[in-house]
């Protein structure tokens, strides 16, 4: 070690400094550029949502400015150019900060501004550099993520020797589901091999690739609509052929624009599809729930309430009328929490045709051939 040039102590020239404090290089730097920024926000306006701990909201008169902070990448948008370039003004004498200008890539995310006022969110770059990681660049494109009807046992095929880039690849692909909500069924269903995956699963992956080669420009289009929150709900009873547990899937709209959706495994077996379908209903009030408070921090406020939209009649009755409460005791806390919410009045259970299900594809692996979330059209599926 030595002394830094321009700073060489004549008196003592062996002698070497002290560091009092560092902020880059170090493990707590993340968190501690998070406090210093966190506790500046305050001063300009800013409130912190409590149901985000990443948004900052500043609201003044009939003007709001949306802040969303990820470590040191920053989005800033509001109702009022002025207000927010003001914002970016005074976050500019306080720290080092450069202005990107219009958004259009933020975390592998890429952001495209159509000509009629809409906007492309897709992942192409992201997947290019996936499938580079995964050496298929030149793989051959196939027309679905999985094989119809395909299901997976934990013990078949050949356990890999080295499960590092089965795992490294299932993670990658979890995060491209943010925009591919058509790959989601069939990439919850090779996530539960990541203890001990085998041959057989890791075919299952190179497919998924295969599928994302050939419809990398494929993402989601949002437009301008209503503030009307739309669920579909749905879940494929007993589905996994290991533990007998059943599939949960949603997606949630705002207005004609899918904004949330997931396909999960339910934690525990479910005796009966009315079952299943409820806990489905659980998981889909409850993300409901998060995204009107999320809305609310943004003081953005729904005109009617939530609707969800679920195929199965018994599940719906089981919602609405506690008559039928000695019939699921077990499911005392989901029974609860649906029932009160639709007592309230905070939502509202619809029934929806099975054929005309959105969630469909995050249950049942439906292999679609043509979607259009946007729009909720469904055209030409098969399993």
């Amino acid at each position: 070690m030595k002394q830094p040039q321009g700073f060489e102590d004549a008196i003592h020239p062996s002698h070497v400094c002290k560091l009092l404090k560092s902020l880059y290089g170090l493990k707590q730097a993340p968190r501690a550029w998070n406090a210093k920024f966190t506790s500046y926000l305050p001063t300009l306006g800013f409130t912190l949502s409590h149901s985000d701990p990443s948004l900052f909201v500043k609201h003044t008169g009939i003007d709001i400015v949306l802040l969303l902070l990820y470590v040191d990448d920053i989005i800033i948008t509001g109702s009022s150019s002025t207000l927010v370039q003001s914002v970016i003004t005074d976050l500019g004498e306080a720290f080092d900060m450069k202005d990107m200008g219009k958004l259009t890539f933020f975390l592998g995310l890429e952001i495209s501004y159509l000509s009629n006022g809409d906007i492309f969110v897709n992942q192409a770059k992201y997947l290019r550099d996936l499938l580079k990681k995964a050496t298929m660049v030149e793989c051959k494109p196939c027309s679905t993520p999985a094989k119809p009807y395909q299901q997976f046992l934990k013990d078949e095929g050949v356990s890999l020797q080295d499960p590092t880039p089965y795992r490294s690849l299932v993670g990658a692909l979890q995060y491209l589901t943010f925009t591919r909500p058509d790959i989601a069924y069939a990439v919850n269903s090779v996530c539960q091999f990541m203890t001990a995956p085998t041959d057989i699963h890791f075919g299952a992956v190179k497919r998924i690739l295969r599928y994302l080669k050939g419809t990398s420009h494929y993402g989601i289009t949002y437009t301008s609509s209503d503030m009307q929150l739309l669920v579909y709900s749905d879940s494929d009873w007993a589905g996994d052929p290991n533990t007998r547990c059943s599939t949960t899937g949603y997606v949630v709209y705002l207005g004609n624009n899918p904004i949330s959706w997931q396909s999960k495994k339910q934690t525990s077996v479910s005796r009966s599809s009315t079952e299943a379908e409820y806990k489905a209903l659980a998981h889909s009030a409850s993300e409901v729930s998060w995204i009107q408070q999320v809305l609310k921090d943004m003081h953005l406020f729904l005109a009617t309430p939530p609707i969800l939209h679920c195929d199965n009649l018994s599940a719906l009755a089981l919602s609405s009328n506690p008559v039928f409460h000695s019939r699921i005791k077990h499911l005392d806390t989901d029974f609860h929490f649906v029932r009160e919410r639709v007592q309230r009045g905070d939502i509202h259970v619809q029934y929806v045709p099975t054929q005309e299900q959105v969630a469909d594809v995050l249950t049942k692996g439906l292999h679609i051939v043509k979607i259009e979330l946007g729009s909720k059209e469904m055209e030409a599926f098969t399993r």
